[in-house]
């Protein structure tokens, strides 16, 4: 990345009167060429303006955003469409993360060698030893044994909220969920799009005593399993609907065998019902292949598209943005 790039740094928060302070005290000396853009997620307390305070009193360049819409995918969203920058920086405000790893979360971006850099939790076992909620853990490894199948890759942590994206990397990445699977969606839309993505591994401590987290481990549970689902039916509808056809196909099958039996024994079908459920269950698993090969074109077919996209954006087909008229637009 040629030149000196402009920096944006995003915390979206929602209830931080008791981090958020320090949190822009603390990355606003790390690097202070930044701009910094709290986004204020319908807080109740006073976060916007003990944030907007903050950054005065450090000098800082940067703003307070109001999001009404509730969720941190709605928050960034709002950040994404509203600043212009060529390198994104992603934190929470809940003081978790440390700038000390600035330099080494930049240095690949800034080096032209990653679209994405996350900051790894889990090989410092800094996560595992800090977070107190166990069933986090457990969803945690689960999304990303998932993501590792599937994507053929071998990521360490796909749920950080520490991350540093370039302008066209932001500029690409549809955020279509309005909670915290914002990390998971990003991650995979990378993997899926064949952008670069580095991991780092950072130091993590949990929040400070008196700050709550906004996760609720059976509703993020719930999520998780939600989350998996999208990911095998809307990045590998093959394997989603090709198992399920052929779990149909299986069950009609062996629901037939009664009915073939009896043909063949006395010549006639003595158990109609079990033959009409086999040849159901045949026919059901038969449109869920068809459905498969179909979604399977319709997959590769929008991601010719996006390569094409990004194919003319690497030869100087896109024009640099106006930030004026960008933020008309939004």
């Amino acid at each position: 990345m040629s030149g000196s790039p402009t920096l944006a740094l995003i915390i979206p928060a929602y209830n931080e009167a008791l981090t958020i302070v320090e949190v822009i005290h603390r990355f606003h000396a790390a690097l202070p060429q930044a701009e910094i853009v709290v986004v204020d997620n319908r807080s109740s307390d006073n976060t916007g303006d003990l944030a907007r305070k903050a950054l005065a009193d450090c000098g800082a360049h940067g703003r307070v955003l109001l999001e009404c819409r509730p969720g941190k995918g709605n928050a960034v969203r709002r950040a994404f469409h509203d600043v212009i920058a060529d390198v994104y920086i992603m934190i929470d405000a809940d003081m978790t993360y440390h700038p000390e790893d600035l330099p080494a979360m930049l240095a690949p971006v800034l080096a032209g060698e990653a679209d994405l850099v996350v900051g790894d939790r889990l090989s410092t076992g800094d996560y595992r030893k800090e977070n107190k909620r166990p069933f986090h853990n457990l969803g945690n490894a689960l999304v990303k044994g998932l993501i590792n199948w599937l994507f053929k890759v071998d990521l360490r942590d796909v749920m950080s909220g520490y991350r540093v994206m370039t302008r066209c990397f932001v500029e690409h990445t549809p955020i279509l969920r309005a909670g915290f699977e914002l990390e998971t969606e990003s991650t995979i839309f990378a993997l899926d799009n064949r952008f670069r993505i580095v991991e780092v591994p950072i130091r993590y401590t949990d929040r400070p005593e008196g700050s709550f987290s906004k996760l609720n481990t059976f509703q993020d549970g719930a999520r998780v399993l939600a989350t998996i689902f999208r990911i095998l039916r809307d990045y590998r509808p093959s394997v989603f609907f090709g198992t399920i056809s052929v779990l149909l196909i299986l069950a009609g099958l062996l629901a037939g065998i009664f009915p073939i039996y009896d043909y063949i024994k006395f010549r006639y079908v003595y158990r109609v019902p079990m033959a009409i459920l086999a040849t159901g269950l045949t026919l059901l698993g038969m449109m869920f292949a068809g459905i498969s090969l179909i979604l399977t074109s319709i997959n590769n077919y929008f991601r010719a598209l996006f390569e094409m996209q990004m194919m003319r954006r690497s030869v100087g087909g896109i024009a640099p943005v106006d930030p004026a008229t960008h933020a008309r637009q939004s």
